[in-house]
């Protein structure tokens, strides 16, 4: 294939970026840093932004119940009826989370497309710009909550019920504006990309700009709850007490253990963590009664999660025989690891050889509405290298020379993939 002439605009996607970053914008020592969870008012902001510059791009908007968003250009000449190929990610964030998780594989798919759109490429079939509703399992649910919609995971009005205790994912997309019709089906693609940070420093280590995604890591996050015996701290007898949160330090010792050795037994990949923590009554003179963790165990090997998750039954097995308490132990989120497809591997690898961009292939520990999508059509995900490796923190950040030149190679590969009629 002859390379096109692609020349990205790397000002305007850095302009972009930077927009959406100051919508939720925090005060931070060091870095930049913005709170966008879905629903809120910077959410909000982020995606009127987004429309606008794709009702500017002159790509047809449409918003699903969920409030997937999705931009479409159906090239003059292309078959309207023909699948389209679609990029894109997200636009909520942690709870102080950097500028470029999400913000930037939304924007660089737009910028890819309008060049392209500027370009002498005449594509035989639609381009898609899409974001997704709530990818960091910050509100309403545990995380992809779009793309499960979008994947037919997950219904509709199940989805518009779920609330973070105070009002509806419906009522918060109401507010908004963005309760719109439908369902985004991803299934109806022929192709998907998404361009990430890397969150780690692989790429940094090996000074080279872009990864591409061989496999996507598979996520369980369970909820355990210890039941002990909340009593005085002064009257109540070393050997008397059923103390929650000493059981619950012991379960939280045994999971870094146990991903450990796993780790170094296998794969490698294989990581675990109590991320989330309640103490009742939380009182420094009462023997702690009950304690609610949540774990978040994680592998691209299916096997090592579901190790991981056997020693944590038998960890609360036996603290509920050594300390008279009892446990409660329930995975409401299981994603498996999810591998990549070979095709859309290969049209990257081609697209950045061409380029000139140096890659190298590596799994991602963290999860994306890829994992999803790729359950459903051929899928890809690229890693623009990540400063430092620092992730849903200020901190984050990507250089922007390789944000532009990952951006190309996510342009060049589109254009591949829109002018082929092979699979």
């Amino acid at each position: 294939m002859t390379t096109p002439e692609l020349s990205i605009d790397g000002a305007r996607l850095r302009r972009d970026i930077e927009q959406v970053a100051s919508f939720g914008a925090v005060d931070a020592d060091d870095g930049r840093g913005r709170t966008a969870l879905p629903g809120d008012e910077a959410n909000g902001e982020a995606r009127d932004y987004l429309v606008n510059r794709l009702e500017e791009a002159g790509l047809d908007v449409r918003i699903d119940a969920v409030g997937n968003i999705a931009g479409r250009w159906t090239p003059p000449g292309a078959d309207p009826a023909a699948a389209p190929v679609a990029a894109g990610s997200h636009l909520d964030s942690v709870p102080r989370g950097g500028i470029f998780d999400g913000p930037l594989g939304v924007f660089a798919a737009l910028e890819a497309v309008r060049t392209i759109r500027g370009s002498d490429i005449s594509p035989t079939r639609g381009l898609e710009v899409v974001c997704f509703t709530g990818e960091e399992g910050t509100r309403f649910a545990d995380g992809v909550l779009g793309s499960t919609v979008a994947t037919g995971k997950r219904g509709v009005e199940e989805t518009l019920s779920l609330t973070d205790g105070d009002e509806t994912l419906e009522n918060a997309l109401e507010r908004l504006g963005y309760r719109g019709t439908g369902r985004l089906d991803a299934s109806e693609w022929d192709a998907w990309l998404e361009l990430h940070i890397e969150q780690n420093t692989r790429l940094e280590d090996a000074g080279v700009p872009l990864g591409v995604v061989t496999d996507i890591t598979g996520t369980a996050r369970c909820h355990v709850t210890i039941e002990g015996d909340a009593d005085h701290s002064g009257t109540t007898g070393m050997t008397e007490r059923q103390d929650a949160l000493a059981a619950a330090s012991e379960l939280v010792l045994a999971v870094e253990r146990n991903a450990g050795e796993t780790a170094a037994s296998g794969s490698g990949t294989a990581v675990g963590t109590v991320g989330q923590f309640d103490v009742a009554p939380n009182v420094v003179n009462v023997v702690p009664g009950t304690v609610s963790l949540r774990l978040d165990l994680r592998s691209v090997e299916a096997a090592e999660i579901q190790a991981q998750l056997d020693a944590v039954t038998n960890t609360l097995r036996a603290i509920e025989d050594d300390r008279n308490v009892s446990t409660a132990f329930d995975c409401t989120y299981d994603v498996p690891p999810t591998p990549l497809s070979e095709r859309c591997r290969t049209v990257v690898r081609d697209a950045a050889r061409d380029r000139g961009v140096e890659t190298r292939t590596l799994h991602s520990g963290a999860g994306h509405d890829t994992m999803q999508v790729a359950d459903v059509t051929d899928a890809a995900l690229l890693f623009a290298a990540s400063v430092g490796g620092h992730s849903h923190s200020p901190k984050e950040w990507a250089d922007w020379a390789d944000c532009t030149a990952a951006t190309t190679v996510l342009a060049d590969s589109l254009a591949r993939l829109v002018t082929t009629d092979e699979r």
